[in-house]
């Protein structure tokens, strides 16, 4: 009971300088929890990395922008290809800026597996849709689609890509906070899937970045004014094409 409480006061105060964390992940209906940050002792065994605070990464170039900080966990969860994973956030207030979900693949155990080299690809992402409300912070509805995740307990859904090779994989939830202007502020959370199936497909270079390394701080999609009226109502969400597996095109988030 004490330990679920200062979970919670941790994340009411995380909430009043408007932070935010996967607190849990719901992987083909059975629920993982994540890794809370403020009673780590009440969380040891679970799929995510363990990060150490829920303090927002502001640079690009970052360490921690690969896992917040995070290189370890005890456990992992199985999916397939086609397997739908959604992660889950307690507590979520901002309203502008894209969602980018990742995948890398380990070259074995994870116990070695620290995301490095130019391994990451996109399977999903959520940007700014036009037709779906206003891209300024001071005017509502929103039109991003990380509004979706505003309130309690809200969850983003992805898909497993179809053909998808087995083995171990990270899977990385990044927000991009885009709310105070020029000044964004990343949200990203790991945690270990062990992909199975007989599938042999890997997306090629072309859909591949590292992390850090996808983004750079003076990047338009990184550093926008977002209360400027003057500049386009338009965004393409920062790194390369998602992939989706073999013949799978990315859906258009630029409005």
């Amino acid at each position: 009971m004490l330990t679920s409480l200062i979970s919670t006061l941790g994340l009411l105060a995380a909430g009043v300088n408007a932070h935010g964390a996967v607190t849990s992940y719901i992987i083909d209906g059975k629920t993982y929890p994540g890794y809370q940050g403020f009673s780590p002792a009440n969380s040891k065994n679970v799929i995510q990395r363990q990060w150490p605070d829920y303090n927002p990464i502001t640079s690009c170039s970052a360490s921690q922008l690969r896992c917040n900080g995070g290189t370890s966990a005890t456990e992992s969860a199985p999916v397939q290809p086609g397997s739908k994973v959604s992660a889950v956030w307690q507590q979520w207030t901002h309203s502008q800026g894209p969602v980018i979900v990742w995948m890398y693949k380990c070259p074995g155990a994870f116990s070695s597996c620290d995301g490095s080299g130019s391994g990451w690809f996109k399977i999903d992402e959520g940007g700014f849709k036009a037709s779906s409300g206003v891209f300024l912070d001071s005017e509502n509805p929103s039109g991003w689609e990380i509004a979706k995740l505003v309130g309690g307990n809200k969850q983003w859904t992805s898909t497993i890509p179809s053909g998808l090779a087995p083995g171990n994989y990270l899977i990385r939830h990044e927000l991009i906070a885009l709310h105070q202007a020029n000044a964004p502020q990343f949200y990203p959370e790991c945690a270990q899937l062990v992909v199975g199936g007989s599938g042999s497909a890997q997306p090629d270079s072309s859909y591949k970045a590292a992390i850090p390394g996808y983004c750079k701080d003076g990047d338009s999609n990184i550093r926008v004014p977002i209360n400027n009226r003057n500049i386009p109502q338009t965004y393409v969400v920062p790194g390369p094409p998602v992939w989706r597996g073999p013949s799978k095109k990315a859906r258009d988030f630029s409005a």
